[in-house]
């Protein structure tokens, strides 16, 4: 064979490979430049969870693992190419089989997507009523959100802590599905006690004299009381100064706590009633907080106003106008105000 002859030979053996090469590196990296995708918005429902921390990767390989994306590495160049790999929330998302990876992205970047219930609990409620709303707001049951309420040691509550009422702070709440009675009441506890530790409830209380027990019971009650939040400090102090003066506090919305009422009219049997959350009958205060208080009041309570006041009254509930004085003749003319109210509503 000539020597011309064997260098073309090898010339197109070389090609060949050179060929073959070609080919099989574009099929190795086709479906990182071109990957598997499909077309459209998709159809049918599929939730799909996304756990706390996820990479983009992860997120992908579970909307692959369920049919949404036609491939992980889809959904990830696009987040890649929208700058969005970090920015996804974890979460329960009603997605779509069968979707585009960009359409996937669209609805994982939703707010309307995400399978969560959002329940706000306002101040001031007792716990059969915060109970209540819970249970109207997630779904839960109220059987066993009250049997989770009851278990003082898996709340995770402050060793001082009695009980759940004035523990469970009022807030707006994002409740994912699967959530249990007992993880929703706990975040309730742990949001308590991230506010005691900024207002250092525990500090501010020994230096006034009160447990914290006695502090919280304190803000329960200048919760329960209404009022304008500008009067929180002042129904604190009235509340102080008769403790310090050893008169009963004599405040209605103790007598109704006792009662599992609510009403603005109080009546001589109500003040009589045989209970320790009966302010007119016995002195101090009650043995535990009425009512579940929100920051305001809580602060209200380690923070009270200077004033000589030893009563006050609201004589307009409506408007929230809220009347202090330390003259027993200017309550009763307080009084007469409230009763002329009630008598017109």
């Amino acid at each position: 064979m000539s020597r011309s002859r064997s260098l073309r030979l090898w010339g197109g053996a070389l090609g060949a490979v050179v060929l073959v090469a070609g080919i099989g590196g574009y099929a190795l990296v086709r479906p990182y430049v071109f990957p598997d995708d499909f077309e459209g918005a998709g159809s049918g429902a599929v939730t799909v969870e996304i756990a706390e921390g996820s990479t983009a990767g992860e997120i992908a390989a579970t909307l692959a693992g369920a049919g949404v994306v036609a491939s992980a590495r889809a959904f990830v160049k696009v987040t890649e190419e929208r700058s969005r790999s970090g920015g996804l929330m974890p979460g329960h998302y009603r997605l779509r089989r069968g979707m585009s990876a960009a359409a996937a992205l669209d609805l994982l970047t939703a707010p309307e997507s995400r399978l969560v219930r959002r329940v706000t609990i306002p101040e001031g409620l007792r716990l059969p009523e915060l109970l209540d709303r819970l249970a109207r707001g997630t779904g839960m049951s109220r059987a066993e959100l009250a049997e989770a309420a009851g278990d003082v040691e898996a709340l995770g509550l402050p060793g001082y802590a009695k009980a759940a009422e004035g523990f469970l702070f009022p807030a707006t709440y994002e409740v994912e599905p699967g959530t249990t009675p007992a993880e929703v009441l706990g975040a309730m506890v742990e949001r308590f006690k991230t506010a005691a530790a900024d207002l250092h409830l525990e500090n501010r209380s020994a230096r006034g004299n009160l447990t914290p027990l006695e502090a919280v019971t304190v803000a329960s009650i200048v919760q329960a009381e209404g009022g304008r939040d500008s009067d929180y400090p002042k129904i604190a102090r009235v509340i102080y100064n008769r403790i310090e003066a050893g008169t009963p506090l004599q405040l209605d919305t103790t007598v109704l706590y006792a009662q599992n009422r609510r009403t603005l009219r109080v009546s001589e049997k109500d003040v009589k009633v045989k209970s320790p959350y009966n302010t007119y009958l016995r002195t101090g205060l009650p043995p535990g907080p009425i009512a579940n208080p929100g920051e305001k009041a809580l602060r209200a309570a380690l923070r009270p106003d200077q004033g000589d006041w030893l009563w006050f009254v609201t004589t307009n509930p409506e408007r929230r106008i809220t009347k202090f004085t330390e003259n027993e003749s200017d309550f009763v003319r307080y009084r007469e105000d409230l009763n002329r109210y009630l008598g017109t509503h």
